[in-house]
């Protein structure tokens, strides 16, 4: 690691350190406020637990607000074992105040009122189904809920709408507090809390943005990973709930049927068995009957969960009652009257009228949902006389197992959304954004300068991605790839440089070696390829064939223009040098050296088919002599079928010749020449290139100046030595 990555690290942690602080903090005052509203004299009720939730979410992000919701409910859970039931609500309410703290909801007095009213839905909406569904709808008459039903609206909506008005005030309190906590502190403090985890050199807020939101074909791999850790925990947790409740539940009957059976036993140890035919027959006035049927009934009362206790003798016709305990609800039996059998001891019954031992039995029958134990009864003589019998209502091992689920599905899903944000976050910041921010930097990489090589060189170098796995090893290898990529395409261009001014001065050879057979030409080739260069680029500025006018073309037609008079070499020296004028003979043949140069430039095309210039060289070639009016050769075309190129060598060439000194003439002046070929635009000339041309006509006449000082008395061309 480098000493710039060290250095981004350790500030990195330093930061991190300061966020977990601030979660340490944010419990802190959700259970310190908490105590304080617990404390206060209020009509109604108030809670302000969510005060440094909420802070932390709008300072920190999703992250920092989930940890605090959810460790501040764990903690509140060891004094007040129901806060466990709600633990899901405080994380909910930390994810809502981050989103709407991202949108810009707590900038705005509405947005603040907006926020508290949907945490009042999450606390007092969501919160009103959860003590439904472990127990029922339950309301104090002398509340506001108790009210609206004695104003004749039903339970559930009377309790669901006062809890969230009451709820309501509680969020608008707490967040007014949190703004007043959050103005206190300054930006720069707060940017602080922000739990960043940058593995790269930060990104800018739109660089950032972009990165997050880069488009795929498919499946951004953020989906993939948080839809596979989703589905994982989804599956454990399903199959672990599953378990732990099918666990619990052994357990509690198993609990419970100990207690039956606990208490059954005791109670046939209180029984004198000798005495029960007595029992049956004179009932409550038979001897002990009234001390045994105390002992039962203390028995009874001492466990809680025993709801029925009674002793019954087995018979054919049904259970004749021996003993019946009194309930708070029901009163018991009279001695001696007969039960008739529940379906569900049906099956039994052979068994019980031999007197044998029986399990424990689960029913739901005409006295509810039970399990019970029977204890057989057995005299001095070693008969079974009756059954000593203990019920315990199965109801309270429903409500003990919603109560459970309750906790395993609130625990679940607060921690379910605390590994889906902390993964989410490491996701985010180890993968998303470096993976992204390559893609970013790669994908505009430009080639066409050596400056914006390097700039997007130096913009890959400064990711500076060290996540320290297979992403950084991505990175190092595309960042080698990227640089050693560079240096081949400087050096290619280096070569392609070199060779391109080979190529220039072979062209140039070329057309000294033609133009040497022409004594009257003198520097024709050179001034009219600066002559065509300047005319290109005053087009350019104007605005004239823009689509066409780009800086290869330009470039193209300079470097070929020299060979615009190549086929001259076919030209006869009698007819290339005669002082005088031409016979129409020897211009007929003199006008042969276009489609010369056009046939020799065609032979160098098919030797190199893919060199462009060589198009440009065969086009300035073939048709420089045609005019804009059609009467031009060799061709006789008119107007835009003249290539462009053709119809601004046409104008640089007839300027040359006129400013320039033959054996046969006096030159022109400046003005002369240009007056001539102003006066043949629309007929010899396109009229936009004369237009361009006269535009620019300092820059002619200083080329035109620089090379007469470049010439000898007779015209010829006198190199720079």
């Amino acid at each position: 690691m480098s000493k710039v990555q060290r250095t981004a690290t350790k500030k990195r942690t330093k930061w991190n350190y300061i966020t977990a602080l601030m979660c340490l903090v944010g419990v802190g005052i959700d259970l310190v406020m908490s105590e304080v509203a617990a404390r206060l004299p209020l009509p109604f009720p108030l809670y302000l637990d969510t005060i440094g939730t909420v802070a932390c979410a709008i300072m920190g992000g999703f992250l920092p607000g989930v940890i605090v919701g959810f460790v501040t409910n764990i903690l509140m859970s060891i004094s007040d074992p129901s806060a466990m039931y709600y633990g899901i609500l405080n994380v909910l309410i930390a994810l809502t105040a981050a989103w709407c703290s991202r949108r810009g909801w707590f900038k705005r007095p509405l947005g603040m009122v907006g926020a508290a009213l949907v945490f009042a839905l999450i606390g007092g909406g969501l919160g009103t189904f959860i003590p439904w569904f472990l127990e029922d709808v339950g309301y104090d008459a002398a509340s506001f809920a108790g009210v609206l039903v004695d104003k004749g609206l039903p339970a559930a909506p009377a309790q669901f709408i006062a809890n969230i008005l009451s709820d309501i005030v509680d969020k608008l309190i707490s967040v007014a507090l949190v703004m007043l906590l959050v103005r206190i502190l300054p930006e720069r403090v707060q940017r602080r809390f922000r739990f960043s985890g940058w593995m790269q050199t930060p990104l800018s807020t739109e660089d950032s943005a972009r990165a997050r939101k880069i488009s795929f074909r498919v499946m951004s791999l953020r989906t993939k990973i948080l839809l596979v850790l989703s589905v994982s925990l989804i599956a454990v947790s399903v199959a672990a709930t599953v378990i732990s409740m099918r666990l619990y539940r052994n357990a509690l009957i198993r609990d419970h049927t100990k207690l039956a059976e606990g208490a059954a036993r005791i109670a046939a140890s209180s029984i004198d068995a000798d005495m029960v035919d007595t029992y049956l027959t004179e009932g409550e006035s038979a001897e002990g009957y009234a001390e045994t049927e105390y002992l039962l009934s203390e028995i009874r009362r001492n466990s809680e969960d025993i709801y029925y206790l009674y002793v019954y003798q087995i018979r054919e016709d049904g259970c004749h009652v021996v003993f019946d305990v009194d309930t708070e609800a029901t009163k018991g039996s009279d001695p001696g009257a007969v039960i008739g059998f529940d379906e569900t001891f049906l099956p039994l019954v052979p068994a019980l009228l031999r007197g044998e031992r029986i399990e424990p039995l689960t029913s739901n029958d005409t006295y509810g949902w039970l399990l019970t134990y029977y204890e057989p009864v057995y005299d001095s003589t070693g008969r079974c006389v009756c059954y000593a019998c203990a019920d315990v209502s199965m109801d309270q091992i429903g409500v003990t197992e919603r109560n459970f689920m309750m906790e395993m599905l609130s625990l679940f899903l607060g921690f379910f959304i605390l590994i889906f944000c902390v993964v989410r976050w490491l996701v985010e910041y180890h993968i998303i954004l470096p993976v992204n921010s390559i893609a970013m930097s790669t994908g505009t990489f430009a080639y066409d300068s050596e400056k914006a090589r390097e700039s997007s060189i130096e913009r890959i170098h400064e990711l500076n991605i060290h996540t320290g796995d297979e992403v950084e090893n991505l990175y190092l290898a595309i960042t080698k790839t990227s640089d050693d990529s560079m240096r081949y395409v400087a050096d290619v261009q280096k070569k392609t440089e070199e060779i391109a001014q080979m190529q220039n001065a072979l062209i140039l050879v070329l057309a000294d070696i033609v133009e040497s057979r022409d004594s009257n030409t003198g520097a024709h080739v050179r001034k009219t390829a600066a002559y065509s260069g300047i005319i290109l680029r005053e087009m350019r500025r104007k605005g004239y064939y823009a689509d066409q006018l780009t800086d290869d073309y330009i470039s193209d037609v300079v470097n070929s223009a020299p060979l615009h008079d190549v086929g001259k070499i076919q030209v006869p020296d009698a007819i290339l040098n005669k002082p005088g004028r031409l016979t129409d003979e020897e211009f007929a043949v003199m006008k042969q050296h276009t489609t010369a140069g056009r046939d020799i430039i065609s032979q160098a095309i098919a030797l190199v088919p893919n060199s462009g210039y060589l198009g440009v060289a065969r086009d300035l070639a073939a048709y420089h002599h045609e005019k804009w009016d059609g009467s031009g050769y060799p061709y006789g075309i008119d107007g835009e079928k003249i290539p462009l190129s053709a119809r601004v060598m046409a104008v640089a060439d007839v300027f040359d010749a006129l400013v320039s000194k033959r054996s046969y003439k006096e030159p022109f002046t400046f003005e002369a020449a240009v007056k001539i070929i102003q006066d043949g635009a629309g007929k010899h000339f396109d009229p936009l290139i004369v237009d361009a041309f006269v535009s620019a006509g300092d820059e002619v006449r200083k080329v035109e100046e620089a090379f007469s000082q470049m010439t000898d008395d007779s015209g010829c061309f006198l190199p720079k030595q």
